[in-house]
This record gives structure tokens, sequence and C-alpha cells, in this order.
């Protein structure tokens, strides 16, 4: 399955939907009753959003490199890590969230 997040002032932006289910799991979406599926994100919920997203993101890069640094102090090898980081699949959807905002369009998907 595939989640495509529509918005009247930009493009849409597609993701698998592991991802899709992980962006929205952040952003308080309660994914259990039903609105994995489709949804909406209004303006005003949007910088809360932002923030959860870019904490998260912080919080993922964080423990990258706190595992690097660990692996390091006991002169081993650094763990392997996703080839695509949550910034890299979350900045899209972030850009989406702000352009959204700012020309008081809401985000939908499933719709």
């Amino acid at each position: 399955m595939l989640y495509k997040f529509k918005s009247k002032s930009t493009g849409d932006v597609i993701m698998l939907q592991p991802n899709g289910r992980r962006v929205l799991e952040i952003i308080g979406k309660d994914l259990q009753s039903g609105s994995a599926d489709k949804g909406i994100v209004l303006p005003e919920h949007m910088p809360a959003a932002i923030a959860a997203l870019e904490a998260a993101i912080a919080r993922e890069e964080a423990d990258r490199k706190a595992a690097v640094a660990e692996a390091l102090a006991h002169h081993e090898t650094p763990p392997p890590f996703e080839g695509i980081s949550l910034r890299q699949r979350a900045l899209p959807f972030i850009d989406m969230l702000r352009r959204s905002q700012k020309a008081g369009h809401e985000v939908v998907w499933g719709v």
C-alpha cells in the first residue's frame, strides 16, 4: 500500500506504507482508529506536526551518533543503519506541511 498525501498548495507526496505509518505515528495520528487509511492535517495542527517530526529526526540522528561513538570507543565496527534516514524520508512531507500552512490549506490522504 502507498500513502498519497495531497494539498492544494503542493504536489503530492507519496510514501510506502511503513514510512507513511511512521510519519503519521510521529505526528500523533491514532492509527488504531482507522485514521491510517485516510485523514487530514489542518493548518492549525501543522506547527505541532512539524515540531514532532523535527524532534524525531533529531532523536534519530543523536542515537546514531551515540551508537557510532560507543562502538568506536570500544574499538568495534559501528552498527549498520538503514540506508535512508528519517530526515530524508520526512523532509518532503515537512515541506508540504510548511507550504500548506502558509497557504491555509489542509493536507489529506486516502480521499
